[in-house]
């Protein structure tokens, strides 16, 4: 649809934080509003269900209503709620990261078993290098976390060029280093994606952390992690 305005939504926030040598693994799910209608980059893990379900609610949308799936790459926390959403759905993932998971890194925990079996009762889409997904949105590889991550680029309503980063950009830290923090792919590839991102983004939705932005070349942030626990 030419003209269209793509939009983005960050529906669960996701979060750095640790539980000494564990991660608490909540990464962030965005609402992409398409030409083609609602889609999500990324459906995160188990804890992130139930907030799904509630913020999709808030938008009088439910999981049936979602038609597209962008996964960043195939990690649990990133890919493991692909069940909630009709078998009818395109889910798009990268051919790289589709082999990867065959033969994953030694140290990579993080690869949920049987989740090739489950994409492939799904309207399967396999991506590879850059292109659209639809009206002015764009897909291209990021490679450096896993050697299959991919990201999304806009440019918003406000003229900024805004990334979805999946975790090929996990937090600030990454950004302002311009170095991977946890990487199992080549640490120089992961240096090259990141610098791409912020090279050539104004807004970055990283992996696990709220937005973060340019001023003035500089990278920074306004909002909060909030990690709110309940105990019972």
């Amino acid at each position: 649809m030419p003209g269209f305005q793509v939009a983005h939504d960050i529906i669960v926030t996701g979060s750095s934080a640790k539980l000494g040598a564990g991660y608490i693994a909540v990464s962030n799910c965005t609402l992409v509003h398409t030409a083609e209608g609602p889609m999500l980059f990324d459906v995160g893990g188990t804890v992130a269900r139930e907030i799904i379900r509630q913020e999709l609610k808030k938008r009088n949308l439910s999981p049936k209503d979602i038609t597209r799936v962008f996964l960043s790459h195939l990690h649990h926390d990133h890919s493991l709620n692909i069940d909630m959403f009709p078998k009818t759905t395109k889910v798009f993932v990268s051919k790289a990261e589709w082999a990867y998971v065959d033969n994953p890194h030694p140290e990579d925990d993080w690869v949920p078993w049987l989740i090739k079996e489950q994409l492939r009762t799904y309207d399967l889409n396999l991506i590879e290098g850059s292109g659209e997904l639809s009206a002015g949105l764009r897909y291209f590889a990021a490679p450096g976390h896993t050697p299959g991550c991919q990201a999304l680029s806009f440019v918003d309503q406000d003229g900024k060029v805004v990334t979805l980063a999946g975790d090929a950009i996990k937090f600030p830290k990454e950004a302002l280093r311009r170095r991977v923090d946890h990487s199992f792919d080549a640490p120089e590839t992961a240096a090259r994606s990141i610098d791409e991102i912020v090279r050539s983004s104004d807004v970055i939705v990283p992996g696990h952390f709220p937005t973060i932005y340019k001023v003035d070349g500089s990278i920074t942030w306004d909002d909060s992690q909030h990690f709110p626990l309940v105990m019972r």
